[in-house]
């Protein structure tokens, strides 16, 4: 447990953050699985609507640092290939 006043304050930070990064990469994950689902199901069109969506997801996340830029980068062209 952290002693110092400053200490316990960056726990709180730290607590407060890796909240925020863990809802933000599951609402990404429902994303991609949505647009995963319509590509497995043959539903080609809603999936190119849906691809849009996806890079802007992963494209903020990567911004803000939550995930790093070339595994974005690296996401988009697998769910790219994915489609084809």
């Amino acid at each position: 447990m952290p002693i110092t006043k400053s200490a316990k304050k960056a726990l709180r930070q730290n607590i407060r953050r890796r909240a925020k990064n863990q809802k933000q990469k599951e609402a990404v994950k429902k994303t991609i699985k949505a647009y995963k689902k319509l590509v497995a199901g043959k539903k080609t069109e809603e999936a190119k609507a849906q691809l849009p969506k996806v890079y802007k997801a992963l494209d903020k996340l990567a911004k803000v640092g939550v995930i790093k830029k070339n595994k974005a980068s690296r996401l988009k062209s697998r769910l790219t290939r994915f489609l084809q």
